[in-house]
């Protein structure tokens, strides 16, 4: 190992030799220096050594193509992964490009995000400060005197405040005591109005009620006013107090003077905006409200300047006790972040109040009615984005942001407006267009029931397309180039190429599968009409059928368009289809065979729905027949499902013809002829009636005496019938024979008869009478 580890150096040094022997034929004399002085003697004479030496020389002729063998290995298989993703990638299918950029799309965004929440939250720094704050005795000794002084300061500056609050309680008593709480208008200000115009002039009439809250106002603001600066007597004595305290020494140093100063300016100026705004809204306010929501304002007023001014009060006392200007800026935003929320929780509490001012009068109809009903359903959700939007563009200080937000803010509400107009406009001429003419109607009259099947789908799908087109002229507005994604060779070109050849093959099979439904209804309908009703229960039969094979049919031709146009290699699905049908085939033998007997038995018009059949020992009326199982309702009303692989006989007694079957047991001593002529008479009879006359097809045929014994004679017969008056006319042929034999004195035989015979008995013997029962 030493010996070829010492072998490749040598070979490394007679590269090195050769380089720089190589270089100094090549270029001038500088570089062949350069490249010699990397050889030291020793090494040079080791070379010569090496070249000398005919083994020495071998081994490392063997050494160097090692080497080379090494160094090519990666240089011959490196490209094999580039050309195997290469060929992977060579696919320039829409899905795998759109699969692409939507990745690179969020990879971005993550990125920005990630770089954002970096430059936003810089906690550490803050952290850091805290524990090298902890852990700095003379840090601590400071945070010490400046806990004592404030609290020395504040308790005499709070004692000021309170004895002054003390004097002002009855000046502020006495002005709210006074203050006007009901419009008071002179009657110069304004002419006098009847009130019955009043009514005829609404213009008027809010005018006046306009100029009179602005009297009110006007009458409000010199108390409101008083009031104001009475209440910030209070705190001007408590700054007051403050600052004398701090002009001695208790203000030294000036570290400690300029937190226990940014505290107390952070009080007052906290005390000063709830005044304000208790001037402003409240039931003495200058604009009057009730006590309920004067005690909302005011104590959500409280949170939101306690947070926001305390956070800034502490961060600039952070600042100026070492905090680092990061951390000081990570906790500004933190504090802004908090007041903001506190925003948002404000508009989703009175959602429901704003949009009840937005929204139109009830009886109001019309355009700008709609708009303002759709704006007060969605005004929370504007008002919180620009909320959050506002503090992103302080927090980020991004260069004219607050003017940038105005025009995105703008634009992106215009945008909307008239998408939503052009979405309702368009809804609308579309609804015009769905109605069909009376004409029409008596044509086909299945006609708008179809069309009003696929309306709605029209409309989502235009109301999709004019959102997607708002859509991105809101990207253009925001400064995002969007059109040029649909430029020619561009994945949104590609994208709008798809959906419409797509939506092209979708309409072309809507309109063949409605015209094939028309086009058997129509047929059925026809056939019904001229009175082809064999044909037409048939074609009825075949319906489903036709309707699931098509059906299959088409959605399997869209669906390979789809994917085609999508960029799927559609080959290897067909193949696997042929192999999973193959495979299906081999499984479900029984399935196979249901198939096949109920296509066959279809085609052979074997069965038809309304039949009345007999299968596998059930018999009912067909209520559908599919290509696998027949559907039979027995007369109980049950229903039965009936494989076709279950089927060995069908029995239809709904083939046109039904024999009504006569056989009746008269005693053996009537007279048959009589009998006969009777049972024709009933059947002259009822085809002379309307209600049998459709359902007989001829007369009795009486073919004579069946049996003959000791106890009665058979006669039997048939009447041919319909197929569905085979069981009415056989029914009611029996009542009126009963009748008839009645009213003749024919006697019908009785299945069992008593018989009274004597038995000869030998000469010896006495005779026996034996009773004996017999059976006819």
């Amino acid at each position: 190992m030493s010996q070829r580890l010492s072998s490749a150096l040598l070979a490394a040094c007679i590269f090195l030799a050769i380089s720089a022997l190589s270089g100094a034929r090549a270029e001038p004399a500088p570089p062949a220096t350069g490249s010699a002085a990397m050889l030291s003697p020793e090494q040079a004479r080791r070379a010569l050594d090496t070249l000398q030496d005919d083994q020495k020389r071998a081994r490392m002729i063997d050494t160097l193509r090692a080497i080379a063998s090494v160094s090519d290995q990666p240089q011959a298989t490196t490209p094999a992964p580039e050309q195997k993703s290469s060929a992977s990638l060579s696919a320039d299918g829409l899905g795998a490009q759109l699969l692409l950029t939507v990745s690179e799309e969020i990879g971005e965004i993550s990125r920005q995000v990630a770089d954002m929440a970096r430059t936003l939250t810089h906690f550490p720094a803050f952290y850091y400060w805290i524990v090298r704050t902890a852990n700095d005795p003379a840090a601590y000794n400071l945070l010490i005197e400046i806990a004592w002084k404030l609290a020395l300061v504040f308790g005499c500056a709070f004692c000021a405040e309170w004895l002054i609050f003390r004097l002002i309680r009855r000046p502020v008593a006495f002005l709210e005591a006074r203050v006007p709480q009901a419009p008071h208008l002179p009657t110069q200000a304004l002419p006098i109005v009847d009130p019955s115009s009043v009514a005829a002039e609404p213009e008027l009439h809010r005018r006046r009620a306009s100029l009179a809250r602005a009297w009110q106002l006007l009458l409000r603001l010199p108390f409101v006013l008083g009031r104001l600066a009475i209440e910030l007597v209070p705190v001007f004595a408590f700054v007051g107090t403050a600052t004398t305290l701090l002009g001695t020494e208790i203000g030294e140093p000036a570290t400690v003077r300029l937190v226990i100063l940014a505290v107390i300016n952070a009080y007052a100026f906290s005390r000063g905006l709830i005044c304000l705004v208790r001037v402003l809204a409240g039931p003495f306010g200058l604009f009057p409200v009730r006590a309920e929501t004067a005690a909302y304002i005011e104590i959500w007023a409280r949170r939101i300047v306690g947070v926001g001014v305390s956070g800034i009060a502490f961060a600039n006392v952070a600042l100026l006790l070492g905090l680092h200007r990061v951390g000081y800026a990570a906790l500004l935003r933190m504090v802004m972040l908090i007041v903001h929320l506190f925003i948002v929780v404000i508009i989703l509490q009175c959602r429901r109040q704003v949009a009840e001012a937005i929204r139109a009068p009830a009886g109001r109809q019309g355009l700008a009615a709609r708009i303002r009903s759709r704006v007060a359903s969605i005004w929370h959700y504007l008002a919180i984005a620009l909320d959050l939007a506002l503090w992103a563009v302080w927090a980020l200080n991004i260069r004219d942001g607050y003017s940038l937000l105005l025009q995105y803010f703008v634009g992106t509400i215009a945008v909307a407006l008239i998408t939503r107009v052009a979405i309702m406009v368009t809804l609308s001429l579309i609804d015009r267009g769905f109605r069909i003419n009376p004409e029409i109607l008596q044509r086909f009259p299945g006609l708008e029931i179809r069309a009003n099947r696929y309306l709605p789908l029209l409309r989502k799908i235009v109301s999709g397309i004019i959102a997607f087109i708002g859509f991105v002229a809101v990207l253009e507005v925001w400064g995002v180039d969007a059109v040029v994604w649909f430029y020619g060779g561009q994945i949104g070109s590609r994208l709008i190429s798809a959906v419409v050849t797509i939506g092209i093959a979708a309409v072309i099979a809507a309109a063949i599968w409605e015209a094939s439904n028309a086009l058997m209804d129509r047929q059925v309908n026809v056939l019904s009409r001229d009175g082809h009703y064999a044909r037409a229960a048939r074609l009825r039969t075949f319906q489903p059928m036709l309707r699931t094979a098509l059906l299959c049919l088409i959605a399997t031709v869209v669906g390979l368009t789809a994917l085609s146009e999508i960029g799927v290699n559609v080959a290897p699905l067909l193949a696997g289809a042929g192999i999973v049908g193959i495979a299906i085939g081999l499984g479900s033998q029984k399935l196979v065979q249901d198939l096949i007997t109920g296509l066959f038995l279809l085609l052979e018009n074997t069965v038809q729905v309304g039949d009345t059949v007999s299968v596998s020992g059930l018999t009912g009326v067909v209520e559908n027949v599919s290509i696998r199982t027949i559907r039979l309702r027995t007369g109980d009303g049950s229903v039965h499902i009936v494989p076709f692989s279950a089927v060995t006989t069908i029995t239809n007694s709904s083939r046109g013809a039904g024999n009504a079957s006569v056989s009746v047991n008269v005693a053996y001593k009537e007279d048959t002829d009589r009998a006969g002529q009777i049972l024709k008479d009933i059947v002259d009879e009822m085809r002379r009636e309307p209600e049998f006359r459709a359902a007989i097809r001829g007369d009795l045929e009486l073919w004579g005496i069946d049996k003959v014994d000791g106890s009665m004679v058979s006669i039997v017969g048939q009447i041919r019938c319909t197929d569905s008056g085979r069981w009415p006319v056989q029914r009611e042929f029996n009542r009126r024979m009963k009748l008839r034999f009645q009213e003749n004195g024919i006697e019908i035989a009785s299945s069992a008869q008593t018989i009274l015979t004597q038995i000869a008995a030998p000469a010896d013997t006495a005779s026996n009478l034996t009773l004996r029962r017999a059976t006819g």
